[in-house]
């Protein structure tokens, strides 16, 4: 790939890879934090070997791993992620308590249509956030096995930072169908993958996209993997929690 400076596109969501190569073990990163960050400052994604979380906003990239949150080096490299330059046009503030599903459904009312994609940052304080991270794997294993391995850490009254996306459910396989968040800390020290929470009060900032663009890896794994799976929905669910 041509590591040259890219102009921005706000309207763009940037993915590497799919989540349905992802489930089949294509584990190994094909682009790192130098070639990913030309492409957004915000974002969310995994690691080469599924070595910890990613998580990035106002052009910080954080690995969350074991309960720590550590700041990328220019040679840490991703084999699935989506980024983009966050430019939001949407604010609305949660002023009550408010679980996630009662919060999801709100999104839905916030925005014009489930067939687009949108991103997400939700600044505020949770009354509880429950979070995994996934962990480092040395050999090929699914990823429905994998995350048997991954470590949680529950937070509670703890403020911080929500960053993901929304996918419209055509584009299933290809990334998460639905919210797909991760979490960081206030203090930018500890973070993960967001599976429950119950949010004090927020801020809620909404970003509609209009283009999405797909780096499919030509790497043998990426070749050989399949893709077309049965199981798809079950093991999307079985992994995201």
């Amino acid at each position: 790939m041509n590591e040259k400076s890219c102009s921005k596109n706000y309207g763009e969501i940037y993915q590497v890879s799919t989540m349905s190569a992802l489930l089949d073990g294509v584990y190994d990163g094909v682009l790192t934090y130098n070639q990913i960050k030309q492409h957004g400052d915000f974002g969310i994604g995994t690691f080469d070997h599924l070595d910890g979380e990613l998580l990035a906003f106002d052009g910080k990239f954080y690995r969350l791993r074991g309960g720590s949150a550590i700041p990328l080096t220019e040679k840490d490299s991703t084999p699935f992620c989506t980024v983009t330059y966050f430019n939001p046009q949407t604010k609305y503030n949660i002023d009550q308590p408010m679980g996630k599903e009662s919060f999801e459904t709100l999104l839905k009312d916030l925005v014009p249509s489930e067939n687009l994609y949108y991103a997400f940052r939700i600044e505020g304080t949770f009354k509880k956030i429950s979070t995994r991270t996934v962990s480092y794997q040395e050999h090929y294993v699914p990823m429905t096995q994998a995350v048997a391995e991954q470590q949680s850490i529950e937070f509670e009254n703890t403020k911080g930072t929500i960053v993901g996306f929304w996918t419209p459910p055509y584009a299933q396989g290809i990334a998460v169908a639905g919210y797909h968040f991760h979490f960081i800390d206030a203090n930018q020290q500890k973070g993960g993958h967001v599976f429950d929470y119950v949010i004090d009060s927020a801020a809620v900032f909404i970003d509609q996209k209009s283009h999405m663009n797909l780096y499919t890896p030509t790497t043998k794994a990426f070749l050989n993997a399949r893709l077309s799976r049965k199981n798809l929905i079950k093991e999307i669910n079985l992994t995201e929690g």
